[in-house]
């Protein structure tokens, strides 16, 4: 019986999987240009997966496939250029042996010690034959620099055969987190660039691939294959589209996002194969512990940069327009963490941007004692229903009570982060917040609280005069109208001190047909 898979390879005959096969069409129609690229995405996104389909679909072309790869095999082999050769071409011959062992034979050699000598040993191997060669996890090299040396040869006899003075590989792909032109980068965070004199060749050994522009990440028809596979072993009576469409809205198609929500709703949520189901498998991974998010933390602790602009992304003010030059937003999106959307950066999806959130707010309680007064159970009802209007109102009080005295630059800067840290302990547990990035309108609404069967949106906005006020009521109409709700809150945060004279104020508005709480937070 096959089911959901969540580490390592994915394999059809064990496993429930998406059909990418028009991804890897694409890749093959690349392959047969006889193009030189690189497939970087974030950990866990399908790469190796998807290079084993290509494989399979290469070789159904009568292509000689040598997939490799550096992970595992320890640092003797980037000690030098002569160790390298050696690991290179016997990886290449075993890879090869798999599938056609005469041909395997050729690439047999025990006398190569330079580039030099492999550069005319590729003329011999490569020329009677379209040779693919697949490098995964080339971002494992413990010296990147012997590395980079070889593709740099690759990149000379590419050349070359277009001039038709030698013979190389039809095409080379290789794989991992970060792409070749980043390794430079890569060097930098692991504080291991330190060969001046090897600048240029860091910088464009790999100036001959051309950019992968496939979107990696499953879309709803994808997801669906996945889920028809399953339906039809279990009959479970599930609406597969609606399915997919929630999975594909929580993950943006993140694939070990899409197998772990579906692997909690069969493994740990009783089949539940309903739109509340998908929600209680992501409220799940919301406090999972995972390589994955182990590896974003980390990533976020080690580079300030990095974590200054993932808060800003999250809890801040501000928005990034997307720039190759930043370098933090270079690694966030190298890392997975972030896409660009229109002009601007993103968290890339709402589970990551509702766990680096958390993560900022456990670092706000633990530097805030402040923050351990909690409002009073008025918030949760009797019969577990949260009470968003006594919330809203209980936070408004405490933050004027315990903040009040405080600059303006910081409660700018700390109004988001004040109320999701004040929200989080009475919804964890029962339901979770994501911080909705895109509407219909273009603009942001922040906080979409799903609390058991029950939504509530709540729009954050700072105090720009009564002009934007009254636009805050139109924007939170249209999105209330958009998602079929009635019922919207607007918390604003007014900080003219001479305005703002006694306790914060709430009230009931009625704009175009919608009700409106709005509550105003003071200094």
């Amino acid at each position: 019986m096959r089911e959901f898979n969540v580490t390592g390879l994915c394999l059809p005959n064990r496993h429930y999987m998406a059909d990418i096969s028009e991804k890897v069409r694409q890749i093959v129609d690349m392959v047969e240009k006889e193009k030189y690229f690189t497939i970087n995405r974030g950990r866990q996104y399908g790469k190796t997966t998807t290079i084993r389909q290509l494989e399979k679909a290469l070789q159904k072309k009568d292509y000689q496939v040598a997939r490799i790869s550096f992970e595992g095999i320890g640092d003797t082999p980037f000690e030098n250029e002569e160790k390298f050769c050696q690991n290179i071409i016997d990886q290449i011959s075993r890879a090869i042996n798999r599938t056609n062992p005469e041909y395997a034979k050729a690439w047999i050699n025990d006398s190569l010690k330079t580039f030099k000598e492999l550069d005319m040993f590729l003329n011999e191997v490569c020329k009677n034959e379209k040779v693919v060669l697949i490098i995964d996890e080339t971002d494992k090299t413990s010296n990147n620099f012997v590395f980079l040396r070889f593709v740099g040869m690759l990149r000379d006899k590419y050349l070359e055969r277009d001039n038709g003075e030698s013979a190389t590989f039809q095409s080379v792909i290789l794989a991992g987190v970060y792409d070749i032109k980043n390794l430079k980068l890569k060097m930098i965070q692991a504080g291991t660039h330190q060969l001046q004199d090897g600048e240029k060749r860091i910088n464009s050994p790999w100036n001959i691939a051309i950019d992968f522009k496939i979107d990696m990440s499953l879309n709803e028809k994808e997801i669906a294959s996945m889920l028809v596979e399953y339906e039809n072993d279990h009959k479970t009576g599930m609406d597969i589209e609606a399915i997919a469409k929630e999975i594909r809205a929580y993950t943006n198609g993140y694939p070990y996002l899409v197998s772990r929500i579906c692997q909690n709703i069969e493994e740990d949520l009783g089949q539940d194969w309903t739109l509340q189901g998908v929600q209680n498998a992501v409220k799940e991974i919301l406090f999972e512990q995972t390589t994955l998010f182990d590896d974003i933390f980390k990533n976020i602790e080690s580079n300030p940069d990095l974590k200054d602009l993932l808060r800003e992304l999250t809890v801040g003010n501000r928005a990034y327009l997307y720039s190759i030059d930043n370098q933090a937003i270079q690694l966030a999106s190298i890392y997975g963490i972030v896409e660009k959307r229109g002009n601007l950066v993103a968290i890339h999806n709402r589970i990551f941007e509702v766990r680096i959130t958390n993560y900022f707010a456990s670092e706000k309680e633990l530097r805030d004692s402040k923050l351990t007064m909690r409002a009073s159970v008025e918030c949760v009802t009797a019969g577990n229903k949260l009470n968003m209007e006594m919330l809203l109102k209980r936070f408004a009080e405490h933050y004027y009570e315990m903040y009040n005295n405080k600059d303006i630059d910081f409660l700018e800067r700390e109004c988001r982060l004040l109320f999701i840290t004040y929200l989080r302990p009475f919804i964890n547990g029962t339901g979770f917040y994501h911080l909705e990035s895109e509407v219909r309108s273009g603009k942001r609404t922040d906080v979409i609280v799903d609390y058991l069967s029950e939504q509530f949106i709540v729009e954050l906005k700072l105090w720009y005069g009564e002009v934007a006020h009254e636009n805050a009521f139109e924007q939170v109409s249209d999105y209330l109208s958009s998602k079929n709700k009635d019922i919207g809150y607007l918390l604003t945060f007014d900080f003219r001190k001479e305005q703002n004279v006694g306790k914060p104020q709430a009230q009931w508005i009625e704009h175009k047909g919608k009700k409106i709480l709005d509550v105003m937070v003071g200094i």
